[in-house]
Parts: structure tokens; C-alpha cells; sequence
């Protein structure tokens, strides 16, 4: 596998890493993130060689988790950045990933979601001396930085995609 191989199969797990990091931190999603994997998708498609129509499932794919997100960012149940950040990392996973992702990820959410809410009941006495994202992070009833799910559950699902699996060689 060639260098550029291994860059472009590197562009959305170190960009789905930024924004589950940049969530836990700030609880803010950078538009730049999202922005950047849908942009970055479109060549590294095309250097992986997916046809047009593979391409424009992908497409559809994306569009559908962000007509989705945005009906969950709506409703309160995600932020805005959680709802672009879901959509752009379909739109890389496509039709064979993108369940394996909304499966992890709902996983990964959850789990994350009952360590929070222990840690917030148990660990009250250590926030006077947290790092502010840490205290903000055990605020009773505070907000849950669900872009790190997000990123987990694209780390987890990305290997089963059919983009990745283009660029594997052939046994």
C-alpha cells in the first residue's frame, strides 16, 4: 500500500477523532470538521475507484443522516454539531457501513451516558480541582458530548465499509 493509499484511508478517522475530542473539550463540534469529510470524501472516492453509482448511494446515504440529524437536533435529542458530524461520517461510510456505525455508535452513546451519570453522582468532590471541560463534563444534568460516541462508532464501523474495502488488496 502506497503512501497516498494511507492518507487517504487516514482522512476520516483522524477528522472524526478531531470532533469527538473537540466535543469532549469544548462541547462544540467545529463546522470545519464536518465540512472537511464531505469535501475530502469525493477524491478519495474517486482515487478508490467507487463508480457513480456507488458514489451517489453514498450520497443519498449522507443526505438521509442529515435530513435525520436535523430532525433529532429539532427535537433537543443532539446537538447541531453531533447531526452534521453523523452525516458527513455516513456519507464516507455509506449504505455497507453506515448501520454498523448507527449501531456502535448507540452503543458506544449509551455507555458513555451511564459512565457520566455515575461519575456525575460519585464524583462530585473532585470538580473544585478538574480541568474546566472535566468539571463541565461532570456538571449534574449537563449536556452529554455525544460527538465522542460518534467518533467510536466511525472508528469501529469504517473497516466493514465498501470504501475501505476498495482499497484492500486482492487476496
Amino acid at each position: 500500500m502506497d503512501v497516498a493509499t494511507l492518507i487517504a484511508l487516514g482522512v476520516m478517522p483522524a477528522l472524526v477523532i478531531v470532533g469527538g475530542l473537540h466535543d469532549l473539550l469544548t462541547m462544540k463540534i467545529p463546522n470545519w470538521v464536518s465540512i472537511a469529510l464531505t469535501l475530502l470524501f469525493f477524491p478519495v472516492a474517486l482515487m478508490a475507484g467507487l463508480g457513480p453509482a456507488v458514489l451517489a448511494i453514498h450520497v443519498g446515504v449522507g443526505l438521509a443522516a442529515l435530513f435525520v440529524g436535523a430532525g433529532m437536533f429539532a427535537l433537543r435529542w443532539i446537538g447541531g454539531g453531533d447531526a452534521k458530524l453523523m452525516a458527513a461520517t455516513c456519507l464516507w461510510l455509506g449504505l455497507s457501513g453506515s448501520g454498523m456505525f448507527l449501531l456502535w455508535t448507540g452503543v458506544v452513546g449509551g455507555l458513555f451516558c451511564l459512565f457520566l451519570m455515575m461519575a456525575r453522582q460519585h464524583l462530585q468532590m473532585v470538580t473544585p480541582f478538574a480541568p474546566a471541560w472535566a468539571a463541565r463534563l461532570l456538571e449534574p444534568k449537563g449536556d452529554i458530548p455525544y460527538g465522542v460516541a460518534i467518533a467510536i462508532g466511525a472508528l469501529l464501523a469504517f473497516p466493514g465499509a465498501d470504501l475501505m474495502q476498495a482499497f484492500a488488496p486482492i487476496q
